[in-house]
C-alpha cells in the first residue's frame, strides 16, 4: 500500500530522530572517548547565528543544542524518505541524502563563519564526516523499515 506524501515524511522525521539517537549514542560511548573531544555546540551556534536567540544560562544553551541537533536530525530523516520513496534503496539512498546534506551543511556553516574547514585537521574532518555518517547509516536503516512494511 503506497504512503501519503505526509506519512513519509512521518516516517522520515521519526526515523531521523532514531539516527540522531544513535549518532549521540555513537559519539558520547566511542568517538569522543577515543578522540578526547568535547561536545558540540555547533547546532546551538547555528540558530544563534540565523535567530535572535540567546540563551542565558549553560543549561538554556545545552538545551537549544539539543533540540536543534534532532531537529536537523529529523531533516535529514525526511530527506531519507523522499529517497526510499523515489525508489532509492540501502547505500544509494544514503549516499544520495548524505552527500548533498553534508556538503551543505559544511558550506553553510561556512558561509556563517560557524565552520573553518580550511584549518581542520584530517582526524577533524573523520570525526565530523564520520559522525554525521553513522547518523545518516541508522536514519536510512530505519527509514526503511519503520513503517514501511518491511521487517
Amino acid at each position: 500500500m503506497a504512503q501519503t506524501l505526509t506519512s513519509t515524511l512521518a516516517r522520515g522525521m521519526a526515523s531521523g530522530v532514531g539516527g540522531t539517537v544513535v549518532m549521540t549514542a555513537f559519539q558520547k560511548l566511542v568517538e569522543m572517548p577515543l578522540t578526547g573531544r568535547s561536545e558540540s555546540y555547533a547546532p546551538a551556534k547555528l540558530v544563534m547565528r540565523l535567530l535572535p536567540v540567546r540563551p542565558r544560562t549553560p543549561e538554556k544553551r545545552r538545551r537549544l543544542n539539543n533540540v536543534t541537533h534532532y531537529a536537523i536530525g529529523t531533516g535529514w530523516g525526511a530527506a531519507a524518505a523522499l529517497a526510499v520513496r523515489a525508489g532509492l534503496r540501502g547505500q544509494t539512498a544514503v549516499a544520495a541524502v548524505f552527500v548533498p546534506l553534508y556538503v551543505g551543511d559544511v558550506i553553510l556553516n561556512t558561509a556563517l563563519g560557524l565552520y573553518k574547514p580550511a584549518d581542520w585537521s584530517l582526524e577533524d574532518w573523520a570525526v565530523d564526516v564520520v559522525d554525521k555518517l553513522v547518523q545518516a547509516e541508522a536514519t536510512g536503516f530505519l527509514v526503511e523499515r519503520v513503517g514501511s512494511g518491511r521487517s
